[in-house]
């Protein structure tokens, strides 16, 4: 009874989900409205923008294979209209996995058995390792990775993927066999399957995100030996001793602090609390001795000055001699 049961309950399974797939509409097909009305239910970052630029990328795509009779594939994601957000997200992280699976060859082809090439579209890095659509045919008609933006940053998907990020060249995005992860492989996503592969990693990013504000992961990190210390932030700022009626002194100390650098004759004493660690006596010494006894020095001669200035005086005086040598006798 329990197993018949069971099976009743995963046809009806089955059925509901074949039918709702079979009752989801195109994200190219529906109206402005339709797309707002999906922003604002189930995954909140999912945003209204971000479904309009996949909206309008399955709508390029579909007018461009008419109108060039290229090979277009259809990406038939459709946003979870669950009620809660954080399951909705999960939800379309489970989905966007499964429509950015690298497509793969039967088990039982030859190509798979004998020469290990499990991959059938990875050939080239101008080719969708999911469809087989010729990107660089797209390229040449009309960019749609520069068309297709991120709500955010405002950037291009042309920018953030096909681009060098150190030469600033045009070069191919790599596709890896495990979506996120993985090793590389050798070709790319078309414009829209590379769009959903922005959105997947936007929402791993935000759902790592609450993974880590999590109290439970905080727990995890206790038990894995990690230790989390919180420190009051009344501990961190250090109180100023300085009572209130003093701090209109603290341009006199300034220039007292500079002028002691200068002389001598200045010297400010501090005598420092065994306990507290805090200055409870601070002293200023003008010293008038020293003060006289720099102005003596600044007014006599440095010695110097007084080689330069008998330099001078024997230069004139060898300058006088020889004039009076060149002078001869009598032409006075």
């Amino acid at each position: 009874m329990s197993l018949r049961l069971s099976s009743q309950k995963v046809v009806i399974r089955m059925i509901n989900r074949f039918s709702n797939n079979e009752n989801q509409a195109s994200l190219a097909d529906v109206n402005t409205a339709h797309l707002l009305a999906l922003s604002q239910q189930g995954n909140q970052t999912l945003t209204h923008a971000a479904l309009m630029e996949q909206a309008t990328a399955q709508a390029a795509m579909q007018e461009v294979a008419e109108s060039q009779n290229i090979e277009v594939p259809k990406v038939n994601f459709y946003p979870s209209r669950h009620a809660n957000p954080h399951t909705a997200r999960r939800k379309d992280i489970k989905q966007a996995y499964n429509l950015l699976k690298p497509s793969k060859r039967s088990i039982l082809n030859p190509w798979r058995v004998f020469l290990g090439r499990k991959y059938r579209y990875n050939k080239q890095t101008n080719i969708c390792v999911i469809d087989g659509c010729d990107c660089s045919k797209l390229i040449e008609h009309d960019n749609l990775y520069e068309r297709i933006c991120d709500e955010d940053s405002g950037r291009s998907l042309w920018e953030m993927y096909w681009r060098n990020p150190v030469s600033g060249e045009p070069e191919a995005f790599i596709a890896r066999d495990k979506i996120t992860n993985g090793r590389k492989m050798r070709g790319t996503y078309c414009p829209e399957h590379l769009h959903l592969f922005h959105l997947l990693c936007k929402w791993e990013a935000e759902e790592e995100r609450l993974n880590e504000s999590n109290p439970k992961r905080l727990r995890d990190r206790v038990k894995q030996g990690v230790s989390i210390v919180t420190v009051p932030i009344a501990s961190v700022k250090r109180k100023d001793p300085t009572p209130e009626m003093l701090k209109k002194y603290e341009p006199f100390f300034a220039e007292l602090q500079k002028d002691s650098a200068k002389t001598k004759g200045i010297d400010i004493l501090h005598y420092q609390n065994p306990i507290t660690k805090q200055n409870d006596v601070t002293m200023i010494i003008f010293d008038l001795r020293i003060f006289q006894h720099e102005m003596e020095l600044m007014k006599q001669p440095t010695a110097a000055f007084q080689a330069l200035m008998e330099q001078q005086v024997r230069q004139v005086v060898n300058n006088d001699n020889t004039n009076l040598e060149a002078t001869p006798p009598g032409s006075e």
